[in-house]
């Protein structure tokens, strides 16, 4: 483990790149966050910005995006796409098994609770993580690929692994105007999503931005992890 200054320290572990940037204080929160490469960096730059209560951040980084963080095999949706081949819960164990202890083996103390958000099929992830571990009580799924299919049916049928508390979900409002048959459907099953969580009494914020999928995802990413912290 590399501490490269007093806000950032660095690991590797099964291939994976982990950035913590921890709290001052022990007894803080601690949201994960799995990321593309740098999005990370600037989504933490905006969340101090922001003036948000003191929390550790780690990001994770160099992830087979349409393995490892896919629930179950679907083949491309697309043409171009790469197949989505389900490595979910194995990355899953990864995350909460191996790089969860490491991350918070570096900390000043215990932390008082977890969150797990991610954009794209890193917020799907985030939602299917939930249904499947007690270790997060708060969500934040911004822009996240919910339309893959047969997830909504996976969500409905399930109760959350835990005490979730509070989930944040984020769509652009152009995300749902296209062609493609599964990723019209995003608005939609977001919004089911969303009102599920608040009949089961979690605390749930279902946020419209301006734009398509790809318009400001770090700042997208930033405004969700700060709602789960201020809340």
């Amino acid at each position: 483990m590399k501490k490269e200054d007093c806000h950032k320290i660095l690991f590797r572990a099964f291939g994976k790149e982990i950035t913590i940037y921890p709290s001052i204080t022990s007894g803080r929160p601690i949201v994960y966050l799995n990321t593309f490469e740098g999005e990370g960096e600037r989504a933490y730059q905006m969340l101090r910005d922001a003036e948000c209560p003191d929390f550790t951040l780690v990001t994770i980084s160099g992830l087979a995006w349409h393995h490892d963080l896919t629930p179950w095999e679907m083949p491309p949706v697309s043409e171009g796409a790469p197949p989505c081949t389900g490595g979910a819960g194995e990355y899953l164990r990864l995350l909460t098994e191996e790089i969860l202890p490491e991350a918070e083996a570096a900390l000043l103390g215990p932390v008082s609770w977890r969150g797990l958000a991610g954009y794209s099929l890193a917020g799907l992830f985030a939602i299917y993580a939930a249904c499947q571990t007690p270790v997060f009580s708060r969500i934040a799924s911004m822009s996240g690929s919910l339309w893959f299919p047969g997830f909504w049916e996976y969500v409905s049928a399930h109760d959350m692994a835990g005490d979730i508390t509070h989930m944040y979900l984020s769509l652009g409002d152009r995300e749902c105007r296209t062609g493609n048959p599964y990723m019209k459907t995003v608005q939609e099953y977001t919004g089911e999503i969303a009102a599920l969580c608040t009949q089961k009494g979690i605390d749930t914020m279902f946020q419209l931005n301006p734009g398509n999928h790809f318009k400001n995802a770090a700042r997208r990413t930033a405004a969700g992890v700060a709602w789960i912290l201020k809340r």
